[in-house]
């Protein structure tokens, strides 16, 4: 394998030391909700995912900090990397499957990049962080403010995904408030604060999966090979029973309580292998969710289509800076 290349990027993020909302901010959103009192035990953390860059694969971790922009570990945040075409539109695996297979890692300010099929990339954080003006990327149709990545990753993404005619490009975050939240109906229905939408997440910035959900689901499809992560959750739960989630308004991991703000919609990205990066032939497991966990309200329904329900999206409602461990007790309200 050759070595892995050093890259002195020419970008520039402000944001990277400080991906996180001010505590006043916090307070203004904690003042319109109610924090439970009474909790119920319901399982233990079984697994703490976070995804650097979007679509890609994820980094397990035992420890995490809850920012009101997503779990953080020192330089480590969730989603604040995404690809994008040359216009700074973004990309997922929804249509370039092979970027689940890119696997990130950092050492301090330095991440490196690593795919089979390319020579490892290294790039310089902190050299984002100190050369580049902000630049306006597009997620989901909202203006997001961006810094380019630089040359190298950009043609690393390019070769990756056969584009060299129209380069990809890697972006960074660069802001310490969430990104705007994008006008939808069902943004309308779900009672979504503009805090909650984090950085480069579809949704909110915290998604939990229900363990034995999942193994329900997998007993539904036994010819089909379905994990956990198909699902890309932050949080795995382990000991509830199957869809109690459901009906659970608040949870708590630890001493870090989060509101659901809403269920997790399904698409595409769910039948691709994420080990393999080839879509599932049947389609699993979407067709075997919508068989049984399509939503019954018709004004959510005509907003989300044929989009099955799995797992919960949900927003922190403690103070920033708290910490989940693997094996923390969930509780519910």
């Amino acid at each position: 394998m050759s070595q892995a290349i050093y890259v002195s990027t020419a970008v520039g993020v402000g944001v990277v030391g400080g991906l996180f909302l001010s505590y006043h901010m916090f307070k203004k959103v904690q003042n319109k909700t109610k924090i439970p009192e009474q909790w119920i035990p319901v399982g233990t953390l079984k697994n703490l995912l976070v995804y650097p860059i979007k679509s890609c694969a994820p980094i397990l971790l035992n420890t995490a900090e809850c920012t009101s922009l997503g779990l953080k570990d020192n330089w480590l945040r969730d989603r604040f990397l995404m690809v994008t075409d040359s216009n700074y539109h973004f990309l997922t695996a929804r249509k370039h499957p092979n970027l689940l297979l890119v696997h990130s890692s950092f050492e301090k300010f330095i991440l490196t990049l690593k795919h089979k099929d390319m020579e490892p990339l290294r790039i310089n954080l902190d050299e984002v962080i100190e050369l580049q003006k902000p630049q306006s990327g597009d997620v989901w149709g909202t203006k997001v403010p961006i810094y380019d990545c630089g040359w190298a990753a950009s043609d690393w993404f390019s070769r990756l995904l056969g584009s060299t005619e129209n380069p990809m490009k890697l972006v960074l975050y660069a802001s310490k408030k969430s990104r705007k939240l994008a006008q939808s109906n069902l943004h309308n229905i779900y009672n979504f604060g503009s805090e909650d939408t984090g950085v480069f997440t579809d949704d909110t910035t915290y998604n939990l999966i229900n363990e034995a959900s999942v193994n329900d689901v997998k007993q539904k499809a036994p010819n089909s090979d379905i994990s956990i992560r198909n699902f890309r959750p932050n949080f795995v739960l382990t000991g509830a029973k199957p869809f109690e989630e459901d009906n659970w308004r608040f949870v708590k991991i630890g001493s870090v309580v989060f509101e659901i703000i809403m269920p997790c919609f399904r698409c595409v990205l769910t039948t691709i292998n994420p080990e393999t990066g080839v879509p599932d032939t049947n389609s699993e497991p979407l067709e075997t969710l919508r068989s049984y966990r399509l939503h019954e309200d018709p004004q959510i329904r005509k907003s989300i289509g044929n989009s099955p329900r799995m797992g919960v999206q949900m927003a922190l409602r403690s103070p920033p800076g708290g910490t989940v461990n693997i094996n923390d007790t969930i509780y519910i309200a």
